[in-house]
C-alpha cells in the first residue's frame, strides 16, 4: 500500500518546525509551538475543551485495540485517584510474537534517514497536540494531577520535551555526513582513494518503563530519542497510568503506518495485575536501550542488572533550598509556599528540606528568627489554600496510598510548624486531597538525619536548623553527594554565600536556582532552555534533553570502497 504520508510531504510540513527547534536548542532561549492555554484550541483540526472531554469519556469502559502483533490477552483496571474507574482494557502481549514484529520494522525505518525519522515524529506530536484536551483528561486521571496542571506539564509541556529529543537527535546524528571521498597523497604514487558512507544505526528496541505521576511529560524523552535515532520503541507504562501512553501509542502506529512504516515500530506492553514485567522486560536481549522514571532501588537494579541495555534512570533525590538571606521577604514566602503545594509535593523537583540558619535571616522587613521564617512559610501556604476551590486547583489528588501514609507519618518526626488538613473536592467526592505539612528539624540532632538525609515523596517538607550558612553550604554538598538532587534553590544577598552554594552545586553537579520571587519556581523546567536533572549526581544518570541522552541510542557504522 502507498504510503498516505509521503517525505516530501512531511519535510514541507515539519521542517521549519524542527529547524526552529534546532535554533531554540542552540541559543536556549523561550520557544514553544505548542500553547499552553485551554482557550488555544480548537481550530484546525485540534479538539476543543468540549470536544476532549466527550473524547475522553467515549474511551471509558472500552477495549483500547492497537492492532499490534502478538496479543493474547486484555487487562486493565485503573483507578482514577479521584475515585472513578477508567474501565478501559488493553492489549496484552506475547513479548515472543511482538519483539520479532517490532525488530522486523527496524531496517526499512533506519534507512529512512534522520529528517525523515524526525519529521514523521514531528507528525506524531503535532497529532497529539491536536487533541491536548483530551490527553488532559487522561493525565489528571491517572496521576491525580489537577485539570490545569494535566493540561499544560501532561500536554504541552510533555510534547515540548518530546521535540526537544528529536531536535537533538537529529543534530547528534546529521553531525556526521553521509558520504566522504577521502583520498591520501601518495608522493609520486597514485593516491589512495577511498569512499566512505555513514549510516547512523539503532541499538535496537527501546523500553519505556513509564511512571505514575508524569506520565507523558517523563515518558516523551525517551519514547522520541529512541525512536528518531531508529529504533523501535516498546512502552511499559505504570499499572496506574496506562491510558496517556497507551493513547500516544495508538497516535504513533497510526502515523507510522500511513507514511508507509511498520506500526509495530512503536507498542504497548500493559500488564496483568501484579504481573510485574519490567524486569523480565529488562533484560530480554532484544532491548538495547531503557528509560525510566521512578524509585532509586529500581532504578539501581536497572543499572546493575540490565547489562545487554544503554540505561537512562530518573530516580529519585533530597531537593534542598538554603535560606540565608532575601530583599523580597514577602515574595520568597509566596514562591516557596507555591513550590511546596503544587501537586501535593509529588514532583521530582519539590524542595523537601529548607536549611536556615538557627540564628535566622536579614530580610527587607528585618532580621527573622527561625521560628518567624517558618511560622511565616506556614502562613503563606495557609494563605495560598485558603479557599478550596483554589486549593483544589493546585494541589491535584495524592496518587497513592504510600504517598498518604508517608504524609501522616511525617508529623510524628519533629514539631510541626504546619499540619496538613483534608480538603472536600466537590466534583470528586472520592479524591484524597491533603495541604502539605511543615516539620521542624534541628539539624545539630543525630535523630533528625533520618528524615531529612531519605526522600518523602509527597506534601512533605523539613524546616531544618542549623548553627551556620557554612553548615548549610556542607549539608547541601553532602545531601546531593549521596542522595541526589533534582533541584537546589537558594535564597541569599551575600555574594560570597552566592559563590559557595555555585561552587558545590558545579562541583557535585545539582541544578541551582537563585532568589526566586516571581512566576518561576524552583520545581518548575522548560523545555530547550532548562536542563531537566544533570546525570551527574545520584537522582540520575541523565539529563533531559542534552546531546549525551541521545547520542548512545545509535552508532554509526562505515562503509568503504575503493577507487
Amino acid at each position: 500500500m502507498a504510503a498516505e504520508l509521503t517525505a516530501p510531504e512531511l519535510i514541507a510540513k515539519h521542517r521549519p518546525t524542527l529547524d526552529q527547534a534546532l535554533e531554540a536548542i542552540r541559543t536556549r532561549a523561550y520557544w514553544s509551538p505548542h500553547p499552553e492555554h485551554p482557550k488555544a484550541y480548537g481550530e484546525h483540526g485540534s479538539l476543543d475543551a468540549a470536544a476532549g472531554k466527550a473524547a475522553f469519556d467515549t474511551l471509558l469502559g472500552t477495549r483500547l485495540d492497537l492492532g499490534q502483533a502478538g496479543t493474547d490477552d486484555w487487562v486493565g483496571g485503573e483507578i482514577s485517584p479521584y475515585g472513578i474507574e477508567l474501565g478501559v482494557s488493553y492489549p496484552h502481549a506475547d513479548l515472543d510474537a511482538l519483539l520479532p514484529a517490532m525488530k522486523a520494522g527496524q531496517p526499512a525505518w533506519r534507512d529512512a534517514g534522520a529528517e525523515v525519522r524526525a519529521v514523521v515524529c514531528l507528525e506524531i506530536l503535532k497529532r497529539i497536540s491536536d487533541r491536548t484536551h483530551e490527553f488532559a483528561h487522561a493525565v489528571m486521571h491517572t496521576s491525580g494531577q489537577a485539570f490545569l496542571m494535566a493540561f499544560q506539564a501532561g500536554g504541552p509541556h510533555a510534547q515540548d520535551r518530546g521535540l526537544e529529543a528529536v531536535a537533538y537527535a537529529y543534530a547528534e546524528q546529521v553531525r556526521t555526513p553521509e558520504s566522504a571521498e577521502w583520498s591520501k597523497p601518495q608522493g609520486k604514487r597514485d593516491p589512495l582513494v577511498l569512499t566512505k558512507n555513514f549510516t547512523p544505526v539503532p541499538r535496537g528496541i527501546g523500553l519505556v518503563i513509564g511512571c505514575n505521576t508524569f506520565p507523558t511529560w517523563n515518558g516523551y524523552p525517551g519514547l522520541f530519542a529512541s525512536l528518531a535515532t531508529g529504533n523501535a520503541v516498546l512502552v511499559k507504562p505504570h499499572p496506574r497510568a496506562v491510558l496517556p501512553l497507551a493513547l500516544t501509542v495508538r497516535i504513533a502506529r497510526e502515523v507510522l503506518t500511513e507514511a508507509g512504516f511498520a506500526a509495530d515500530l512503536v507498542a504497548l506492553a500493559a500488564e496483568r495485575p501484579g504481573e510485574g514485567i519490567a524486569k523480565a522486560l529488562a533484560t530480554r536481549p532484544e532491548i538495547r536501550i531503557i528509560d525510566y522514571t521512578g524509585s532509586t532501588s529500581f532504578g539501581d537494579w536497572l543499572e546493575a542488572n540490565a547489562r545487554q541495555a544503554q540505561v537512562y534512570t530518573e530516580k529519585a533525590g533530597v531537593n534542598t533550598v538554603i535560606v540565608h538571606s532575601t530583599d523580597d521577604y514577602k515574595g520568597m514566602l509566596s514562591n516557596l509556599a507555591f513550590s511546596l503545594s503544587l501537586y501535593s509535593g509529588q514532583m521530582c523537583t519539590t524542595p523537601q528540606n529548607l536549611l536556615i540558619p538557627r540564628e535566622g535571616i536579614l530580610t527587607d522587613q528585618g532580621p527573622k528568627t527561625f521560628d518567624e521564617v517558618t511560622a511565616d512559610l506556614a502562613r503563606a501556604v495557609d494563605g495560598l489554600l485558603g479557599d478550596d476551590a483554589r486549593a483544589n486547583a493546585l494541589l491535584g489528588a495524592i496518587v497513592n496510598p504510600d504517598v498518604k501514609a508517608r504524609l501522616e507519618a511525617a508529623a510524628g518526626l519533629g514539631e510541626v510548624a504546619l499540619a496538613s488538613r483534608e480538603i472536600g473536592n466537590p466534583e470528586f467526592p472520592g479524591a484524597v486531597v491533603r495541604t502539605p505539612v511543615i516539620v521542624k528539624l534541628d539539624g545539630a540532632k543525630p535523630d533528625a538525619e533520618a528524615a531529612y538525609m531519605s526522600e518523602c515523596f509527597g506534601p512533605v517538607s523539613f524546616a531544618v536548623a542549623l548553627d551556620s550558612v557554612t553548615d548549610a553550604v556542607e549539608l547541601l554538598r553532602r545531601t546531593v553527594r549521596e542522595k541526589g538532587a533534582m533541584t537546589v534553590g537558594a535564597y541569599t544577598t551575600d555574594s560570597e554565600v552566592e559563590r559557595a552554594i555555585e561552587e558545590v552545586c558545579l562541583e557535585e553537579a545539582a541544578q541551582l536556582s537563585f532568589n526566586l520571587t516571581g512566576g518561576v519556581f524552583v520545581n518548575q523546567t522548560a523545555a530547550f532552555s532548562d536542563f531537566h536533572g544533570s546525570g551527574g549526581n545520584p537522582a540520575a544518570n541523565a539529563a533531559l534533553c542534552d546531546g549525551a541522552f541521545v547520542a548512545n541510542r545509535f552508532r554509526v557504522v562505515e562503509v568503504r570502497h575503493q577507487g
